[in-house]
């Protein structure tokens, strides 16, 4: 009870708290939550005081007498069907308007970018012409004082993606995709991804910062590590971020590196992961969507589903090694690679800044 007590006792400020709001679209949500809350406590309290005065009021003494009984008193039982009927009213008239609210398209100003959940690991694709066909994993880049429409879809780990002209609801193998929650809890409540269906979800951020997030319907063995960040930028920042991405990754010249780049073909890694500019193989596609696109992978700050740092290699030295016994449940094999070939590809890897 002591650690439920102080668990409950934390203060703003948290990561992952939602009764921290850092967008309009929280914002919203927390407003009903607040009014919600307060009538809830209030029933609490006076259907409570009314249990402990009965309680102790009619307890039995020792004798013989028994309470007057009130059974078939009929403005008594429609005193308590009217009070709960009206409580009840008073919670259904703000929580109606505000789903019709959230449910409003943001309109023409705000930035379209299309969500894949795969098993574990999030997908973002920027649309329309502002997108550049930039596209990222476990991180969603904004701009902050502007809508962010998310259109959200699941798909089999193994399914590669079809692209955003693609119908989501045609083909057995999208249909083999299990359900995954979207949830990055300062800036909106959550939404289901489901297979064969487009999910709407609006967030905005106030200020620039990291908000992290995270799946937040059981979805396999490593759910728990199917992490993402939201990073919102000044509008100008984000405009050079986007602008950044847009550009294809640089060619290997020699040494290391130009090793990895050959390992990445030899070793099967382009049948899985896009690196936009990257001239594949005869016979291999450069652009299919199964992993996630690598074009700029050293500018990300986290990788395999979120929980391991880009900033450390000998975390990805780790997962190259051993992709499932990092990550319980992970689609990328154990390739068996070398301590050599390992080294080559990580140094491949952090030259696509």
């Amino acid at each position: 009870m002591l650690g439920l007590v102080a668990a409950g006792c934390a203060t703003n400020g948290l990561p992952q708290s939602a009764m921290d709001p850092a967008g309009p679209v929280a914002r919203t949500e927390d407003q009903l939550w607040d009014l919600v809350f307060w009538i809830a406590v209030a029933v609490f309290v006076l259907v409570q005081g009314l249990i402990l005065y009965a309680v102790f009021k009619f307890r039995d003494r020792g004798g013989d007498d028994i309470p007057k009984q009130v059974a078939g008193n009929t403005r008594l039982e429609v005193i308590w069907t009217i009070i709960p009927t009206l409580i009840l009213v008073g919670i259904a008239v703000p929580t109606v308007q505000t789903i019709f609210e959230l449910a409003r398209a943001p309109g023409d100003e705000a930035l379209e970018v299309r969500v894949v959940g795969k098993q574990y690991w999030w997908a973002f694709e920027y649309l329309g012409d502002e997108g550049q066909g930039v596209i990222t994993a476990t991180e969603l880049h904004i701009p902050t004082n502007r809508p962010v429409a998310l259109q959200m879809q699941a798909l089999s780990a193994t399914q590669p993606d079809p692209g955003p002209d693609a119908d989501p609801a045609v083909g057995e193998p999208v249909s083999n995709g299990v359900i995954h929650s979207f949830w990055v809890p300062r800036l909106a409540g959550k939404q289901d991804a489901v297979a064969g269906h487009t999910r709407l979800l609006t967030i905005e951020a106030d200020e620039p910062g990291t908000y992290p997030g995270q799946c937040a319907e059981f979805c396999g063995l490593s759910h728990a590590r199917m992490r993402f960040s939201v990073i919102a930028h000044e509008p100008a920042e984000f405009e050079r971020w986007i602008a950044d991405q847009a550009k294809p990754a640089q060619p290997a010249n020699d040494g290391l590196v130009a090793q990895g780049q050959e390992l990445f073909s030899s070793q099967q890694c382009i049948s899985c992961h896009a690196i936009q500019g990257y001239e594949a193989a005869a016979g291999q596609a450069a652009d299919v969507r199964i992993g996630p696109n690598l074009t700029h992978f050293a500018s990300r700050q986290t990788f395999a589903g979120g929980f391991l740092d880009v900033d450390d290699p000998e975390q990805l030295k780790a997962w190259l090694r051993d992709p499932p016994g990092i990550k319980p449940g992970a689609q990328m094999p154990n390739l068996g690679l070398s301590d050599q070939q390992i080294e080559a590809l990580s140094a491949y890897l952090y030259s696509l800044e």
